[in-house]
């Protein structure tokens, strides 16, 4: 199962990686909204950790392209 792990701060996204990857999950990592649209347009995820507060593009924005996508990858949202 491949997770992908959004988050602008990156100590939290590392925690986030090392602690799913010891649970067996291939973990994929993005810093912001329009790095995590460009990632799920070319590669396949089981699962998006999405933090809410993000600059530039937040992750309400980014879960709503998804959804007028088609995409229905479940989302957890991250505050």
């Amino acid at each position: 199962m491949r997770i992908l792990v959004v988050d602008d701060e990156p100590q939290l996204r590392r925690a986030l990686e090392r602690a799913l990857k010891l649970e067996g999950y291939e973990v994929g990592l993005a810093a912001n909204g329009d790095e995590a649209l460009g990632t799920l347009a070319s590669q396949r995820a089981d699962a998006v950790v999405l933090d809410v507060l993000m600059p530039k593009r937040d992750g309400l924005s980014v879960c709503r392209e998804l959804r007028e996508r088609g995409d229905r990858t479940p989302v957890l949202m991250l505050t």
